[in-house]
């Protein structure tokens, strides 16, 4: 969340970043709230400090006039509680708004209310392949190949899950290792993470595990919800510690199963494997110092360059606009994947994001780091990034690599986890 003073001392750039980012909190509110909270908490301290100062006259007044002060000294610390009390409401309503408020843009995101106003910034030296035969999508590139059962995902659990069979697993797999390997020979920390976790650890790092615009899958009668994305997990693994500055950046990256809901999904583009209810992630997540960011998420985008370079797929990365940002993120860069079965001709489809977060997710989930020599903590900075979204890396990878004969090449890059080279129908 954003700082208190921060969003007093500026309110005016906190409005209309919340204007840029399509937000509805109510910026005025919150400091006319918090200025009664002052004056409640100014009021309490008062009280608190005559009931002492009569407590402390008791022993010493003459035993006619004990009494009377006992009452007094009563009268005032219920006063005290009273105006504790009120305080105290006035401090929830506060914070139940500063929840929604999302972080500051950067100032060079676009500004704009959805994808719509994105701004290109780069290509792939890859370009659009010139196909001579009827292009098919993804889904009947599945069905010619037996990769698929969307039919059978959805008796056993519903419209939006499915099965990956045959060589589909392979590539899964191979996708998973492929990327692995190179964030591994990058520095990062390999792990697996849960998938579950509680709703503190969600809320933390900014998404909503429960109310009507919810993505999240949450267990009934339980504090614990099925996990949206790897980040959440990464994210609240260091919740509450307080890390050495020597020992920043913290570099992780974690494979897990991604359950969403995706209400509202629907149209060609969200056919098959782009939107489902269940997918397979590896993710980056790195915890920095402030003046380490926006160099590490440079560096993030260009990770995720490498691994669709290596799959030999056409991409571009877009500055994400400021109303398509998500609550926690500074600025955000998304890459899309040419994906040739789309539309009439092709279309591009995000794929990949990457996302500086700065100190938000880090205020909410109290991860400081502490500087030798200094007094004090400081808030770490997050970051996140996607490597590989099996699902539709998987997309792209058939239709950009698919054949006149219905076969499919597979990447150089990941033969010698698949073992072979096409598949075939």
């Amino acid at each position: 969340m954003l700082d208190r003073k921060y969003i007093l001392e500026n309110a005016a750039a906190v409005k209309e970043n919340c204007l840029n980012r399509g937000n509805d909190s109510d910026i005025d509110q919150l400091v006319h709230l918090e200025n009664r909270r002052r004056v409640k908490m100014t009021e309490s301290q008062d009280f608190n400090r005559q009931a002492n100062e009569k407590s402390k006259l008791i022993g010493k007044a003459p035993a006619e006039e004990r009494e009377a002060l006992k009452e007094q000294a009563r009268t005032l610390r219920e006063q005290k509680d009273t105006a504790q009390k009120e305080h105290d409401a006035l401090d929830q309503q506060i914070l139940e708004i500063q929840n929604r408020i999302p972080n500051m843009s950067h100032p060079a995101a676009p500004i704009g209310i959805d994808d719509k106003a994105n701004l290109e910034l780069r290509k792939s030296d890859c370009q659009p392949r010139e196909f001579d035969f009827p292009v098919l999508d993804h889904v009947d590139l599945g069905s010619q190949l037996d990769l698929f059962d969307f039919e059978g995902g959805a008796r056993v659990a519903g419209s939006g899950f499915y099965f990956l069979k045959n060589d589909a697993v392979l590539l899964e797999l191979a996708l998973q290792q492929y990327a692995l390997r190179l964030l591994i020979d990058d520095g990062f920390t390999p792990v697996t993470t849960p998938d579950l976790a509680t709703t503190e650890i969600l809320n933390g790092t900014g998404y909503i595990p429960r109310g009507p615009e919810t993505q999240i899958y949450s267990i009934e009668n339980s504090n614990l919800n099925l996990v949206a994305t790897a980040e959440i997990t990464i994210g609240g693994l260091l919740a509450g510690q307080t890390l050495t500055a020597e020992t920043l950046p913290v570099r992780i990256c974690g494979t897990s199963h991604c359950f969403r809901t995706e209400a509202g999904a629907h149209g060609k583009a969200s056919r098959g494997l782009y939107r489902v209810h269940q997918f397979t992630k590896v993710e980056m997540f790195a915890f920095t110092l402030p003046e380490q960011s926006e160099q590490m998420l440079e560096h993030f985008c260009e990770l995720e360059c490498r691994l669709f370079e290596g799959l030999e797929i056409p991409f571009r990365v877009v500055d994400t606009a400021t109303g398509d940002l998500g609550g926690p993120a500074y600025r955000k860069y998304d890459l899309e994947a040419w994906m040739p079965g789309r539309g009439t001709s092709g279309e591009y489809g995000e794929v990949t994001s990457t996302s500086n977060c700065t100190d938000f997710q880090a205020r909410r989930l109290n991860v400081r780091y502490k500087t030798k020599g200094e007094k004090g903590t400081r808030f770490v900075h997050t970051l996140n990034g996607t490597a590989i979204a099996i699902s539709r890396a998987m997309i792209a990878l058939l239709e950009n690599h698919q054949q006149a004969d219905g076969s499919v090449n597979i990447p150089e890059a990941l033969r010698p986890w698949i073992g072979k080279d096409r598949i075939e129908p």
